[in-house]
Formats: C-alpha cells, structure tokens, sequence
C-alpha cells in the first residue's frame, strides 16, 4: 500500500514536471526522470518481495474451492433452458432454505444427472462457453 501511495505521488510529480516546460524546453527533466526511475525501482523490487514472500507456495484447495463452486446457487440459471424458469427457481429456494447442495435438490426434484452435468458444467461457464 505504501509503494502504492508512494507511486501514485510520483506520477503527481511527473504530471506537474513536464505541465512546467516552455518552448520545448523543460528543466524540470531531472525531477520527471528520478520520479520515474524511482517507481519503477520500487515496483520492481516490491513484486519481486510480493511474489517470494505471499505468492510462492500457494495452493488452491480444490475440494474447498469444487464445494464452494457448487453451492453457487446463481449458477442454477444454467438449468432453466433444460427444466424451465419455475422448476429452477423451486429448486434454488429449497436449496437456500435448507442448505443442502444445488445438486442433491435438483435430483430429488426429478432433474436426471446426465441433464444436470450437462447444464452445470463449471469449466463450461468459466470460459463463458455459451453451447
């Protein structure tokens, strides 16, 4: 957050550094050039320190990350083109009121699994893959 402000200050001062030259001529240079340096020095080195420090070594939980995909009741929308808005609808609210699994409701409702795999295909969605 602080290299950020830090950043943002120096653009402010690169702005305002070359808004002050006359003729083509602006002896304000110095200041743009170590402001720009400058940032860029600190970019570089505080994505470097990010990267070895917070993102290295991150693993997604896929069960946690599969459970939570599925219990995303906006995703039953993907249902409606193969059982209708209303039965849709019936199964997202008992799903929301009981909180049992978006799957294990539809099923119940008669909704076969071939059909539900084929409407709810995540991978699908998150391409935005339309057919």
């Amino acid at each position: 957050m602080q290299v950020g402000a830090q950043v943002i200050g120096n653009d402010v001062a690169i702005t305002i550094g070359g808004l002050q030259g006359n003729f083509e001529l602006n002896v304000r240079i110095p200041l743009i050039a170590r402001n720009l340096l400058g940032s860029i020095h600190l970019l570089a080195a505080t994505s470097e320190l990010f990267a070895a420090k917070c993102v290295e070594g991150i693993e997604a939980n896929v069960d946690g990350c599969r459970h939570s995909a599925e219990s995303t009741l906006a995703a039953a929308t993907a249902l409606n083109p193969y059982i209708g808005y209303d039965k849709g609808a019936a199964i997202v609210k008992e799903a929301a009121a009981s909180g049992r699994m978006l799957r294990d409701v539809a099923l119940e409702h008669g909704v076969d699994e071939a059909t539900y795999d084929e409407a709810m295909d995540l991978r699908k969605m998150a391409r935005g893959s339309a057919a």
